[in-house]
This record gives structure tokens, sequence and C-alpha cells, in this order.
């Protein structure tokens, strides 16, 4: 049983007053609290932004890796010990800039890993420049007449690319996006978790008061296991109608499941084999 106090560490949150990556941080330690998650069943990987210093506040091992690079080291996690719940937090601009190809290759091998996106549209920790998720037209540092690109849609790209769990949360909603991550953490299979995250210093349009107006959970009759219909709902933007909650989620063997010297045994439960190569090196010296 985890207890919340063991998840903290010595270091005292130096986000934004009214970050939305606070919301993030409680949500991720509600979720270990409820789950069990700590350092004998779960590793952390962060990659450069602000939404990185997560792991300075988590009481939980974790590596915070080279810009864009956090999915990556992930899957190395999560085939070296496919016993662990493995958590990539990402940035828009690390994920889906300097990261795509990866996040992208990492959804079509299904890899049974969570990807968080702290999704805020801008780059944070640099002063909020222009990222791959700003609006067309947003008028920032780096784009001062206006953003002439138009934004990735992170939902349409994850389940384009074989994405089998795929979801959008609030950060404001703090019980709703702990209900998102343990919901993610429970599919075997990549969960890709789109968080809109306010950040209230750099981005004034995109604001906790915009998404309490115009978010909505999605709900009813809604199939998650239609991708025609989780296409077109990734594509609802706007006024009122931003949908929120799981869009997508089948069942596909994981990357792990096919691989046969991780099938069955972790990695780490493996004795190495020592060989010596010295015959071999003399061949070709």
């Amino acid at each position: 049983m985890t207890k919340l106090e063991e998840l903290t560490t010595k270091c005292s949150p130096n986000w934004c007053p009214g970050c939305g990556n606070i919301a993030i941080w409680a949500a991720f330690k509600n979720s270990a609290v409820k789950k069990g998650w700590d350092n004998t069943n779960t590793a952390l990987v962060a990659g450069i932004g602000c939404h990185g210093h997560i792991l300075n506040f988590t009481k939980i091992t974790s590596l915070e890796g080279l810009h864009g690079r956090p999915v990556p080291v992930a899957t190395g996690i999560k085939l070296a010990n496919n016993r662990l719940n493995v958590f990539a937090f990402t940035g828009d601009g690390d994920c889906l800039g300097e990261g795509g190809n990866h996040f992208v290759h990492a959804c079509r091998r299904n890899h049974d890993i969570n990807v968080f996106i702290h999704d805020n549209a801008i780059y944070g920790l640099t002063t909020g420049q222009t990222s791959p998720t700003s609006p067309h037209n947003y008028k920032s540092k780096s784009t001062p007449q206006g953003n002439p690109d138009y934004p990735i849609n992170p939902i349409a790209v994850a389940i384009a690319s074989g994405a089998t769990f795929v979801a959008r949360a609030y950060a404001g909603d703090i019980q709703g996006t702990t209900d998102l991550m343990i919901k993610a953490n429970e599919h075997k299979g990549i969960s890709i978790l789109d968080i809109l995250q306010p950040c209230v210093t750099w981005n004034k349009e995109q604001t906790h008061d915009f998404y309490r107006a115009n978010t909505y959970y999605l709900g009813g009759d809604y199939d998650v296991k239609n991708k025609e219909a989780a296409f077109k709902k990734s594509l609802e933007w706007g006024e009122k109608q931003i949908p929120i909650g799981v869009f997508y989620e089948v069942d596909e063997p994981s990357y792990e499941s096919q691989i046969p010297q991780v099938k069955e045994n972790p990695l780490v439960d493996n004795n190495p084999v020592r060989k010596d190569l010295t015959d071999l090196f003399e061949e070709f010296v």
C-alpha cells in the first residue's frame, strides 16, 4: 500500500502558481496511492521541459533524459523488465516536435507503456515559443505576427499510428485525470493520454476558464472500439466541443508479449552468458 507521504521528496514544486503541471502531479500521486505504484513496481521517465520537474517532486525511481527522448527510454525500460509499470511524461514540444518520430513508432509497435503528454500548446520552459500544438495564427515570441503552421492533433496522430488506448484529460479536473491515468495503465499496450495543461504564465488563450467552458466528457452510446468515430471525435475543437475521455481502446498484442526473450520472464531475471571473443577479434585483426 503506497502512502501519499512516501511519494514526497526534499524538493519543493517550483512551477508557477496555477500551472496545470501541479494538477497533473496531484492526479498522478492520487493514482499511485490508489493502485500501489512505488519503487518496487514502477519507473518514471521524462523529457526536457516544465513537465520534467515532476520527477523531482515524486519519490519513484526515474530518469530524465534528452529532449524528445522519453518514449524510447521508456520502451527500453519495459523491454528490460516488463513487470514494471512504466510512465513517460513528456511535453507537446518534447513529444511531438523533437520526439515525433519516437512517438509514431512506439504507437505502431504497441509497447506496453504509458505516455502522458503535458499539452500546454507552447514551449513553456523557454518562455512561451510556439510549439507543434500551438493554434494557427497564435502570436508568441517566436511568431509575433502569428503562427503560420497548423497544429498537430495528438489524438488523431496516435490513432493513425496504431495506438491501442488514446484518451484526453483536462488537468484542472484532478479526479477525472486520476481515473484516466489508472485506466491507461490497466490497458495492455501503449496508452496515450493527452492532458490539456494550461500555462498560466505564457499562454493566455488556452486557459483554465477556456477549458472549463468548452470541454465535455465522452459518454452515453459512444463506442471506444470504433476507429472511424474516434477520428471524427479527434477533429472536434472549439466552443463547447472539446471532448474529454477515452477516444479509442482496443485489445491487441503488446510488443513485449510477442518477443520470446521477454514473454515468459523479464530480461532482468536472466543471467548473462559471458563468452570469450578473443578468437573472433583476432580473426579480423
